[in-house]
C-alpha cells in the first residue's frame, strides 16, 4: 500500500463519518470535522449521531488505533492533512436551486488556512460545473505560492449499508483536471480492488446525478406499474420478476410500493430537473418520475381510506417511519406525509420504527411514538406498513392477530405474501396484487 495520507473530512454526517471511518481503516490518518460542537463531543466520547450498523464498532476500533479523531475546528484540520475531502449537505433550496452555501463556507476556510498544497476532493454531491468553480475559487483567495487542485470523487453509498458498499464499490469515479492529483486519489482506493473511472469534473459530478436519476426511474415505473396491476388483477410481484430476469433491466430497484425517499433520490432528481431547466432543456422523464413519486403517497392514504372506511376516529397503527430500514434517517420519508395525510382525515395515529424513534420525536411532537410495537398496535384499527425492517418482518404476527381490535394490514411495502397473512386471519391490501380476505384465525 501506499504511504498512509493525511486526511481531513469536513462534515461528520452519513457519508463523511462512513468515508472517514473506512479511510482510517484502510491505514490513513482521519481527521473529521463538524461545526456542531455537540456532534463532535458525542463522537469523541465514541457516541454515534447517526444509526449505521457496524459504524459504532468501525469508529471505536480506529479511535483507538490513533487513526481517527474528531474536531470542531476547521482550521487545525486544514493545516495538518494533505487531502481535504469536502462532505457537507448540499440541500435544495425553494426555487429548485441546489444550497451550495456550505461548500462555499468550506472552499473559504480552507483558503484562508491552507499553508501547503493541497488536493481537494469534493465528495458532496454538487451541480455540474462546480469542481471548476471551486478550484478557481480557491486559487483566487489561496496564498499565491499554495497549490490547490480539485477533485470529483462522488459516492454511491446506500444508508443502511454504507461501510458494506465503501469496502464493496461497483467503481470508484474519480474527475480529475489535473492526472497527479487524480492519480494520488485512486491510490486512496487501491486495496479495495474496484474498476477506477477516470473522467473530467463534470463527467464525474454528472455520473452522480444521473445514477440516482435513473435509479429513482425505476422506482417509479414499477409504482405506475403496480397501479396498472391492480386494475387489471396482475401481480406486481411476478411482473417485477419477470422484467428483472432481463438482464438489460436486472432485478434491482423494482419493488413496487410507496416511493423513494431520503436524502439523496429526492433532492438529486430535483437537482437535476433544474440543471435542465437551467440551460434551457425540459426533462420531462425526470419531471414524470418526481410527480409519480409524490402521488404514490397521496395513492397509499387514499388506499388506507377506501379499506378503512371513514377514517376518523380510528387508531391506525403505522410501522416504520425512516425512509428505508437500517437508519433513522427521516428526510423526506415516505411515512412522515403518509402519517400528515392520515392525521388531516382524523386518524389517530400510533408509530413505532426500531430506530427512528428518537429523532422523530422532536420533528413529530404530536405523533403518539413508541419504541414497544405491540403496544403501538394494541386496538388498532388498521395496520399499516411504511417501512421494511426485517424487525417488523419478524414480529409475532399471530400475537399481532388477537391484540388489534380489526385484523386489517395495508402494506405500503409488499413484505408478506398474501395467503400467509390471509391464513393468520388478516385482510391483507398491498400495492399491485390482490387483496387477501381473511380466512378464520388459526389458533
Amino acid at each position: 500500500m501506499r504511504e498512509a495520507e493525511r486526511i481531513a473530512v469536513i462534515g461528520a454526517g452519513y457519508v463523511g463519518l462512513v468515508s472517514g471511518a473506512c479511510f482510517a481503516e484502510m491505514g490513513h490518518r482521519v481527521i473529521c470535522v463538524d461545526q456542531a460542537e455537540e456532534k463532535i463531543a458525542r463522537l469523541q466520547q465514541g457516541e454515534m449521531p447517526i444509526y449505521e450498523p457496524d459504524l459504532q464498532e468501525l469508529v471505536t476500533s480506529n479511535v483507538l488505533a490513533n487513526r481517527l479523531s474528531f474536531t470542531s475546528q476547521i482550521g487545525e484540520a486544514v493545516r495538518g492533512s494533505d487531502i481535504i475531502i469536502i462532505a457537507v449537505g448540499t440541500p435544495t433550496l425553494d426555487n429548485g436551486d441546489v444550497d451550495m452555501s456550505q461548500v462555499n463556507s468550506v472552499l473559504a476556510s480552507i483558503a484562508a488556512n491552507a499553508i501547503t498544497s493541497k488536493i481537494v476532493v469534493m465528495k458532496s454531491t454538487v451541480p455540474v460545473g462546480s469542481g471548476s468553480l471551486a478550484e478557481q475559487y480557491l486559487r483566487l483567495l489561496a496564498a499565491s505560492h499554495i497549490e490547490i487542485q480539485v477533485v470529483s470523487n462522488p459516492e454511491f453509498l446506500r444508508e443502511g449499508s454504507a461501510i458494506w458498499d465503501t469496502f464493496h464499490p461497483d467503481r470508484i469515479v474519480i474527475g480529475a483536471k489535473h492526472p497527479d492529483a487524480g492519480a494520488r486519489i485512486a491510490a486512496l482506493h487501491a486495496s479495495l480492488r474496484a474498476e477506477v473511472l477516470m473522467t473530467d469534473r463534470e463527467s464525474a459530478e454528472l455520473i452522480k446525478y444521473a445514477s440516482n436519476a435513473f435509479l429513482a426511474t425505476k422506482i417509479s415505473f414499477i409504482n405506475e406499474m403496480a397501479n396498472v396491476c391492480e386494475k387489471v388483477d396482475a401481480n406486481v410481484s411476478l411482473v417485477a420478476k419477470g422484467m428483472g430476469l432481463d438482464r438489460r433491466i436486472g432485478p434491482h430497484f423494482l419493488n413496487a410500493g410507496i416511493g423513494y425517499g431520503g436524502s439523496c433520490f429526492p433532492k438529486d432528481t430535483k437537482a437535476q430537473l433544474k440543471l435542465a431547466q437551467n440551460i434551457d432543456y425540459d426533462f420531462k422523464i425526470l419531471r414524470s418520475v418526481i410527480e409519480v413519486n409524490h402521488l404514490q403517497r397521496e395513492r397509499f392514504v387514499t388506499k388506507i381510506e377506501q379499506e378503512v372506511g371513514r377514517v376518523s376516529g380510528k387508531k391506525i397503527a403505522v410501522l416504520g417511519l425512516a425512509f428505508k430500514p437500517n437508519t433513522d434517517d427521516l428526510r423526506d420519508a415516505p411515512a412522515l406525509d403518509i402519517i400528515a395525510g392520515l392525521q388531516q382525515l382524523g386518524a389517530v395515529v400510533h408509530a413505532y420504527d426500531p430506530a427512528a424513534v428518537e429523532h422523530a420525536s422532536s420533528l413529530l411532537p404530536d405523533l403518539q411514538l413508541f419504541t414497544d410495537p405491540y403496544a403501538a398496535l394494541d386496538e388498532a384499527d388498521a395496520v399499516v406498513i411504511t417501512t421494511e425492517w426485517e424487525a417488523i418482518r419478524c414480529l409475532n404476527w399471530r400475537l399481532i392477530r388477537s391484540l388489534v381490535k380489526e385484523p386489517l394490514i395495508v402494506d405500503g411495502r409488499n413484505m408478506f405474501e398474501p395467503d400467509d397473512m390471509r391464513e393468520l386471519g388478516f385482510t391483507y391490501v398491498s400495492i399491485g396484487r390482490k387483496t387477501a380476505v381473511q380466512a378464520e384465525m388459526v389458533v
